[in-house]
């Protein structure tokens, strides 16, 4: 697999945030044959519609980054379909990678899937040593049993298939959209609406104890480009920058490059979501060579001038 530029690549959820960046990230080591869709062309959870998209792309190598996701408040709003649409898309695209004699499937699963209380930092081995936080656990276990699949194909069928376990990505192009954004472009967003409403506080869920880890998405689709040529062992590994920082420090930092400088008011009311998440990130750097590159405060600084340039108009 060192050599990925004659492979038909089909990537799923290859219009989203991560997938455009994956599909960036390919075309960079001279990726020719790039099988991208949008999600109404095919119904991934459908095992017909699926069938179709193989028989119509005939791929070779198959990445897996189709989701449904959201934050806290969509995950306790829509836990069943949060569990349903990722549960059934693993399930028929890795089946159908079976059927059509695909040579490798990358499935992408989630940090969610870790034990609520995880020692930090959280090791790929500690990944079955209890129960995913219960805001996230319906998504978290979906995504989960894509790992318990691609083993199970792995050692019936002989199908090449890895797992990898990125952490909460961040970074330009993300979803702002308050249903459905994760912590970073939500906290962004305040600030921008409260900044241009001329507003003196924003509110913000929890207590802002818990913590947190962030990796930068140009990162994790180098991380996906490199597992999918170098590793092809049955064991999931994690994908993350190594570091965490609390909510409450996040706030400030984000409130701070965004030029917001009222109060912050913390809603206890509503959850803190899991307590911390830090990864152990080691297995990656030693199985194929990935270290996170990009500083979380440029990171933070590139993300927010492209909300302010192309979201918030200002």
């Amino acid at each position: 697999m060192d050599s990925l530029s004659s492979k038909r690549i089909l990537i799923t959820g290859g219009t989203g945030f991560l997938g455009s960046n994956l599909v960036a990230a390919l075309g960079r080591v001279g990726c020719k044959h790039l099988l991208v869709f949008h999600s109404s062309e095919y119904d991934l959870r459908n095992p017909v519609e699926t069938a179709r998209l193989f028989d119509d792309t005939g791929p070779q190598i198959v990445i897996h980054l189709a989701a449904a996701v959201g934050g806290i408040g969509a995950n306790r709003a829509s836990p069943g379909r949060f569990f349903y649409d990722n549960l059934m898309m693993g399930v028929e695209v890795i089946e159908q990678a079976r059927l059509h004699k695909v040579e490798k499937v990358v499935a992408i699963g989630t940090v969610c899937a870790y034990p609520k209380f995880c020692p930090v930092p959280f090791r790929e081995e500690d990944l079955w040593n209890g129960y995913p936080e219960e805001t996230n656990a319906p998504y978290g276990m979906a995504k989960k049993m894509l790992l318990v699949q691609a083993q199970a194909y792995r050692q019936q069928y002989g199908l090449n298939s890895i797992y990898l376990l990125p952490v909460n990505l961040y970074g330009p192009g993300d979803s702002f959209d308050p249903e459905k954004s994760h912590v970073i472009p939500a906290l962004i967003k305040k600030c921008f609406d409260a900044i241009h409403a001329g507003a003196d506080h924003i509110d913000v869920w929890g207590t802002g104890a818990a913590s947190r880890e962030f990796l930068y998405v140009e990162d994790c689709a180098r991380a996906i480009v490199l597992a999918t040529q170098h590793y092809e062992k049955p064991e999931p590994i994690n994908l993350g920058a190594g570091r965490e920082i609390s909510i409450r420090e996040l706030v400030a930092l984000i409130g701070e490059l965004c030029g917001f400088r009222g109060e912050i008011r913390w809603d206890s009311s509503k959850p803190d979501g899991q307590p911390r998440r830090c990864l152990d990130v080691s297995k990656a750097e030693r199985e194929f060579g990935f270290r996170a590159q990009t500083d979380f405060r440029d990171g933070l600084r590139k993300t927010i001038e492209w909300y302010r340039e192309r979201v918030a108009g200002l």
